[in-house]
């Protein structure tokens, strides 16, 4: 069996990839791997809207009491409410169930330390090998030493004042359209906004199950950018299902995704002498006008493999505060140790407000190169066969010197879904798309 946790925990179809039975697994093994000392170990477990995510803590909670560690319920929480809130209640570790951006079928389970942080690989290896290898056998607890199921009442609550602190201006008066994704921001986002004196607008808050990322969210903005022009809005911001992540649309009705936003922060904060390093931090995938954006500005930029995680290690290795992906994963990380959809925002509304400038005057510093990207679809034996595919590469290569230094080529397996992704760069639309296109079709008569 192949490794349990992807680029961003473990995730699959609930029911019959991400199964009760291996989310009691995971429970019991990762408190085995996590408890530190003689002390009663302590969990909290926050979930999306999914019909599953109910299912799934059940189990989960279930594998923890188990072994003895008891457990704190959050309800419905953003992702990034985990990661604060279980420093904040001092707890050894924290679990959230949510497939993000995915449709309401999948789910996930993502673990975070006690420190707030995301389970480097090796611990993550630790826990795999106790489910699939038999490697250490969790103890069994019985009578008093069962652990306890509470719930925490204030969650939401904390984490919203916490957000609070991040508002460096007065918001009293803008009228922002906000798409909820029918997932975790439906249960912080109306408060959240309010409390800053915003005029919201508000779509995709009510949850039934089944409707998270279905037409909604920041993987679907075109109801936002409707939502943001119809309603005069100064702007609008989209979460996805598990609201770690945020997309914007201008007072036009134009996106402004995470290369964007991180430029325009990163401005922003290197101009108030915030900017730690004067260094931000991307991935492989961002734009070609976002490195362009840094040199005319003075900004270092440093580039790392695709994934929040591998923003995040570099941020601490190296000593930066701001660093993210395309995607909208944006990482404060004065005020997190994550990706904050809502912090995100409210980052942006800082340099609004306090710039005197509109979201489209913003975003147009940073020229944005043309980019396609083709998702093939393959099998799991075509995705662990792609970087052996001699073909494959010899065609890479050749694009690569057809390109030149008029653009670049990315070919890469996604971490969390059955995708090869084929992006390409450049000045010429026609040409990048012509060969994104070639590329993907090969791709998928060998490995789909």
């Amino acid at each position: 069996m192949g490794r349990l946790f992807g680029t961003d925990g473990a995730r699959g179809v609930a029911g019959t990839e991400l199964t009760p039975e291996l989310a009691m697994n995971i429970g019991r093994a990762a408190a085995c791997v996590l408890t530190k000392g003689d002390s009663r170990p302590k969990f909290l477990i926050g979930k999306d809207t999914r019909q599953s995510s109910d299912m799934l803590e059940a189990a989960l909670a279930a594998g923890l009491c188990a072994v003895g560690a008891d457990v704190v319920l959050l309800g419905v929480v953003p992702t990034p409410a985990v990661a604060y809130l279980v420093k904040e209640y001092e707890c050894d570790a924290g679990v959230m169930i949510s497939a993000s951006h995915n449709p309401c079928e999948f789910n996930g389970i993502k673990i975070f330390q006690g420190t707030g942080y995301k389970l480097p690989d090796e611990i993550e290896n630790r826990i795999e090998a106790i489910i699939l290898d038999g490697a250490e056998v969790p103890p069994v607890k019985t009578g008093g030493d069962v652990g306890r199921i509470s719930f925490a009442a204030t969650a939401t609550q904390d984490y919203i004042e916490h957000i609070c602190t991040a508002a460096q201006a007065d918001f009293s008066g803008m009228k922002v359209a906000f798409d909820c994704a029918n997932g975790s921001a439906s249960a912080t986002a109306i408060s959240l906004f309010n409390r800053l004196g915003i005029e919201g607008v508000y779509t995709a808050y009510e949850p039934n199950g089944t409707n998270i990322n279905d037409g909604c969210g920041s993987t679907h903005l075109e109801a936002l950018k409707k939502t943001v022009v119809e309603n005069g809005c100064q702007l609008g911001f989209a979460f996805d299902g598990d609201a770690d992540r945020m997309l914007a649309v201008d007072e036009n009705g134009q996106e402004v995704d995470g290369d964007k936003i991180i430029a325009i922060c990163a401005k922003y904060m290197k101009d108030n002498g915030s900017l730690k390093n004067d260094t931000a931090v991307v991935t492989v995938m961002s734009n070609m006008g976002f490195f362009k954006f840094c040199e005319e500005n003075a900004i270092q930029c440093e580039k790392t493999a695709v994934g929040d995680r591998y923003v995040l290690e570099n941020m601490l290795a190296n000593g930066h505060n701001i660093g993210g992906e395309q995607s909208g994963h944006v990482i404060f990380l004065d005020y997190a140790t994550t990706g904050d959809g809502q912090l995100s925002a409210v980052m942006l509304l800082n340099v609004i407000k306090n710039s005197g400038k509109s979201l489209s005057e913003l975003a147009s510093q940073m020229q944005v190169y043309p980019q396609v990207l083709v998702n093939v679809k393959v099998t799991a034996a075509g995705k662990a066969a792609y970087k052996d595919d001699a073909v494959i590469s010899q065609k890479i290569t050749e694009a690569e010197k057809q390109m030149g230094n008029t653009g670049r080529v990315l070919v890469r397996l996604s971490g969390t879904e059955p995708l090869i992704r084929v992006m390409l760069e450049g000045k010429d639309l026609e040409q990048i798309t012509a060969i994104a296109k070639d590329i993907a079709q090969l791709v998928k008569d060998r490995l789909a």
